[in-house]
């Protein structure tokens, strides 16, 4: 008799059994598919944040690999040593790096210090307190930047532009923005020009550099930190921090701008994902760039926050994937195990007619796919559902805990930073991603598909291969 017609036979005859059969493989298809479905949804996920946040790679000087390198101006006994021009990060190189095919955006900065003129006076509220030695901090914060919108406190709102404009990469190299309480005292407004001096101290020795350069008002700012109503010195006052351009910042320090565009402290360069450093490394060296001095480290904490929370969980659901899969295995070669040896007689009787024994375990194993079948079609129908609660209530949990844990984090060095030190323009804050898009494809059902017929074939041929062993005799006399 054809074993398919006796597999149909035995299906309909044990009707209470292949339902409970079905059931099983049916919670076992259905846990392993919303396994499936989570981790494929992390992927997307992971793959959309690493579009949309990417990473920053920071470029700046070393300072210990310098020394090592034996580039900086020494102490010669007369003067103290210094960086000197070896430590200068010039602003053509990094331009030439942001035309890397892996940067999306880049920046730079110059931190500098700027003298008071008769044209531009310091806003200083509050008067030295009598009997109170000058700090010596008698002068203005100048910060060069090339775009002033990338600033943490202009992108979260603490700083704003109240009229003009701030600075672009397009601006003019002579363009100063200021604070709005800066303008007032000075009488100053857009367009009009101010005088500044350079604001670096000089080397013991030398004479002090009294170099004076015109800017234009190209915006007023306001600060989102008010008066303390005591005095402070000026150049730590929120109203006298300026912005200017790279190239401005690098004549208030002093540098030649002539042939190198000036000098920058800092340079970020935002890549698609983290696995373009290397390609950016290989760009740098192509332009010039000496990483030993300037190494490149990768900030991808923004990254990393986003796609944390997910990407556990889908890890978690890959352990899942893996231990209902060798559960669920091991449960059903124990049932298929039982009902063999409940129909040791039907076996028994079926090999002394002459029945061949690889039929009698193609046989059981077409009872049991056909189970399988039915129960993988039932969880493709009802998983999505499935994965999405328990996706939605794993990744709710994740989230807790990373919002938990960055608060405890906040203030705490970045272990990537060189000399420990952190660029301001270290990306967007994000907030983790809370919520899961499971999609249910062709490919998914393929691959549980695929795993529940695997599932069905080692629970039914590792306990039957014993039937392959045994000769009618052994099955009718002794039993199992």
């Amino acid at each position: 008799m054809n074993f398919l017609k006796r597999a149909g036979w035995r299906l309909a005859a044990q009707l209470g059994k292949t339902v409970t059969l079905t059931g099983l493989f049916f919670v076992i298809c259905t846990l392993v598919l919303s396994g499936f479905l989570i981790q494929a949804a992390a992927a997307r996920a992971a793959d959309d944040a690493k579009e949309s946040v990417g990473a920053v790679a920071t470029m700046q000087l070393d300072l210990n690999a310098l020394i090592n390198s034996g580039k900086a101006s020494k102490n010669n006994g007369a003067t103290p040593g210094t960086i000197g021009a070896g430590g200068d990060l010039h602003r053509n190189l990094v331009d030439r790096i942001c035309g890397s095919s892996v940067v999306t955006r880049c920046n730079y900065s110059t931190d500098s210090g700027a003298k008071p003129t008769d044209r531009m006076k310091l806003y200083e509220p509050v008067p030295l307190p009598a009997g109170r030695k000058d700090d010596g901090l008698d002068f203005f914060k100048a910060d060069g930047v090339r775009d002033l919108d990338t600033l943490s406190a202009f992108r979260n709102g603490d700083d704003a532009i109240v009229s003009g404009t701030g600075i672009k990469p397009d601006s003019a190299a002579d363009v100063v923005v200021i604070e709005e309480r800066l303008a007032k005292a000075n009488g100053l407004a857009v367009g009009d020009r101010v005088t500044l001096r350079t604001g670096n101290a000089p080397i013991a020795g030398q004479e002090p550099d009294t170099r004076q350069f015109d800017f234009v008002v190209g915006g007023v700012y306001r600060s989102g930190t008010p008066d303390s109503g005591s005095y402070v010195p000026a150049m730590t006052h929120p109203a006298n921090q300026i912005y200017v351009t790279p190239e401005g910042g690098s004549k208030l320090l002093g540098k030649d701008t002539a042939a190198d565009g000036g000098v920058v402290k800092s340079a970020t360069f935002t890549l698609r994902g983290p696995d373009d450093l290397d390609r950016l490394k290989a760009d740098a060296r192509a332009a010039g760039a000496d990483l030993g001095i300037f190494p490149l480290t990768v900030n991808d904490k923004a990254y990393k926050t986003l796609v944390g929370p997910i990407t556990r969980t889908a890890a978690f659901a890959g352990l899942t994937v893996g231990l209902v899969a060798v559960a669920g295995t091991a449960i059903l070669a124990l049932v298929v195990a039982s009902n063999l040896r409940e129909r040791r007689s039907e076996l028994g009787i079926l090999m002394s007619l002459g029945e061949k024994k690889p039929k009698l375990l193609g046989q059981h194993l077409v009872e049991v796919a056909a189970c399988a079948l039915v129960a993988i079609g039932l969880a493709a129908a009802g998983s999505q559902i499935l994965s999405q609660a328990i996706g939605d209530r794993l990744l709710a949990g994740e989230v807790s805990s990373a919002r938990a844990q960055g608060a405890s984090d906040d203030g705490a060095p970045d272990p990537g930073a060189v000399n420990g030190i952190t660029s301001e323009d270290d990306g967007e804050q994000v907030e983790p991603i809370d919520r899961i898009d499971i999609r249910t494809g062709p490919a998914d059902i393929a691959r549980i598909g695929a795993t529940g017929l695997g599932i069905a074939a080692l629970a039914t041929l590792v306990p039957g291969i014993r039937v392959l062993r045994l000769t009618p005799r052994d099955i009718l006399s002794k039993g199992n």
